[in-house]
């Protein structure tokens, strides 16, 4: 789906409890009329003093900006105490995403961008059912399937299992499902990030790719296979490569995304490289969902000192790629 450039972005609240709150407003200090976003959410729940605008439609959005947070309010049950988990807050959580969602949807916001959530409060507040943000967004938008890649200025990574233990990645790490990860990945990066060709670099599952089948066979038994066939497909694809020699500044120079197996083989490179700058990007959703890397800091909430770079860089990207 492709919106108005003019659509301003939108922000969901997230854990209200969380650094969500101070993050927007740091971010609105920071982009100001230059690349307007409307909050929504609970305006109470925002930092004491915050200069808000009310909305009544996106339509005023760039020039509420150029003063104020510009916000869609959304009341919810409970004051939010930063720090302080409130399962009574859940449903207010959910319902704003899903607002959030259908303005975009709609057309009438270009792209959205979700402040963090904490799964352990929408579970015990709100049953939900999902077992983070992309799953929930995959569901909403009626898709099998989604990729979640984090993106930064150093590296662009993408985990083929995500929101599961260790223990169960080789069962869910299926031939069918990495296809569908490194297809999805390939066709976002040329339609919506601008690379007729992208390069893909594999990962191995076992330490070392499993180094000839005496640390693991998988790569052997069926990876190697499909990397053959996804390369006689099109796909400028190569592994599947050990993952401790992957992220290296040499090594990052000869692929645009890395496809790791699983949740830390992905994230710990990227926060390590560049964890101020990481973006969460939603891949395989008919519209643009951008994120910040990073969680609710539930122990520095309410404190001034959360920093709101991940926050900027996502919006920034968001913009960028709803204007592509």
């Amino acid at each position: 789906m492709s919106t108005a450039p003019t659509a301003p972005l939108v922000l969901s609240c997230g854990d209200p409890a969380g650094i969500g709150p101070e993050i927007a407003v740091k971010a609105w200090q920071q982009l100001g009329s230059d690349l307007p976003f409307a909050w929504i959410g609970d305006p109470a729940h925002l930092p004491p003093g915050t200069p808000v605008a009310l909305l009544d439609g996106l339509g005023d959005t760039a020039w509420a900006a150029a003063d104020a947070l510009p916000v869609l309010a959304h009341p919810f049950p409970a004051p939010a105490v930063p720090g302080r988990l409130d399962p009574a807050n859940a449903p207010g959580v959910i319902a704003v995403l899903d607002r959030a969602v259908d303005l975009v949807r709609s057309g009438a916001a270009a792209a959205l961008c979700t402040a963090p959530i904490n799964k352990k409060v929408l579970i015990d507040g709100a049953g939900f059912a999902h077992p983070g943000h992309t799953e929930y967004l995959a569901a909403r938008a009626g898709v099998d399937r989604v990729v979640m890649m984090l993106a930064s200025p150093a590296l662009r990574v993408v985990p083929t299992t995500i929101h599961i233990a260790l223990a169960d990645v080789p069962a869910a790490l299926t031939p069918d499902l990495l296809r569908a990860t490194i297809e999805i990945t390939a066709r976002d990066l040329r339609d919506r990030f601008g690379l007729p060709a992208p390069r893909i670099a594999l990962a191995g599952l076992n330490p070392h790719a499993g180094e000839g089948g005496a640390m693991g066979r998988e790569e052997l038994d069926w990876i190697a296979d499909l990397v053959a066939t996804l390369r006689a497909e099109g796909h400028d694809l190569t592994g599947p490569h050990p993952a401790d020699t992957l992220f290296h500044a040499a090594a990052r120079a000869r692929y645009d995304v890395a496809i790791a197996m699983y949740h830390d083989q992905a994230l710990i490179p990227i926060k390590t490289l560049d964890f101020d700058r990481g973006v969460n990007v939603t891949l395989g959703l008919p519209f643009i969902r951008t994120s910040p890397d990073h969680g609710t800091a539930h122990d520095i909430a309410g404190q001034g000192i959360a920093n709101p770079t991940s926050l900027v860089e996502a919006l920034k990207l968001a913009r960028q790629l709803a204007d592509a």
